[in-house]
């Protein structure tokens, strides 16, 4: 039940992999990494068309749990913290949009933000019942008020106002860590049923995605382009920082739901810590 056959070769790999040191896990996801990197920098000549792919990856995964909870009846397993931080920094970006630039991200931007606040609602009033408070108890503020005071010292040097390149510096900081509640959360529960599975692999989808971008953009420019605009020479640094750190926060759920997909089981489940 809940289990379908995985390809034997693939058992041996992960079962191979499971028995190395540390460090020889560490040297294989950096090599994987690198490897995707290089890929991506022959099959992507445009390397903008990242970030378009990157919100588009999330949009499908709050997609996936608006079909969990119309046709689950179901919010349990879900991280309301993680959803209000993820509507915060989308409306942040949403008005960065409107005040900076008018493209296909503003559209997908608000496409994503419509679902986030359908699934806030339902998390909140309609299906309550089934959600799991006690397990959701990371206060906000713990991660809202750094990011916010990262970017006021720290933001891009461009001729937009102040306020609206300290808004973006904002929300681009926020979105690197929204989603440790939701990881949180998970590491309580040890299981994790698809929908939510999917959803939290999205995110890591997309944020591998968005670090690609500025990590090809670096290799291109020899490193120059980690200097070309920023309040002290320090915002793309930054940025680059902050995409690093979620792409590291999700790669291990991402390594264990992988692991789970393809040996066939439905429910992913993760190690005691």
């Amino acid at each position: 039940m809940g289990r379908r056959r995985g390809s034997p070769v693939v058992n041996k790999m992960f079962a191979w992999v499971r028995k190395q040191s540390i460090k020889v896990k560490i040297f294989l996801g950096i090599t994987s990494i690198l490897s995707s990197l290089v890929g991506l920098r022959f099959l992507v000549k445009d390397t903008n068309q990242f970030f378009v792919a990157s919100e588009a990856v999330h949009a499908a995964g709050i997609f996936v749990l608006i079909y969990k909870l119309t046709t689950q009846k179901t919010c349990s397993g879900l991280s309301l913290q993680t959803q209000e931080l993820t509507a915060m920094f989308l409306a942040v970006r949403l008005v960065c949009s409107f005040m900076m630039e008018h493209d296909i991200h503003t559209i997908l931007d608000f496409a994503t933000l419509a679902s986030t606040l359908w699934v806030i609602y339902m998390i909140r009033f309609k299906l309550k019942a089934t959600y799991s408070e006690d397990l959701d108890d990371m206060p906000k503020y713990y991660l809202v008020v750094p990011c916010f005071i990262l970017a006021m010292f720290i933001y891009p040097h461009t001729y937009h106002s102040h306020v609206s390149k300290v808004m973006w510096a904002f929300c681009v900081y926020l979105e690197a860590i929204a989603v440790l509640p939701q990881l949180t959360m998970m590491q309580k529960t040890k299981m994790i049923e698809p929908a939510t599975a999917h959803y939290v692999f999205a995110l890591g989808v997309a944020r591998f995605l968005g670090c690609a971008h500025w990590v090809i953009q670096v290799y291109e420019s020899a490193g120059a382009y980690l200097f070309l605009l920023g309040s002290g020479y320090f915002w793309l640094p930054s940025v680059l920082l902050a995409e690093g750190i979620q792409t590291f926060i999700l790669a291990d759920f991402c390594y264990y739901y992988v692991k789970s997909v393809v040996n066939g089981q439905l429910i992913v489940s993760l190690p005691p810590v």
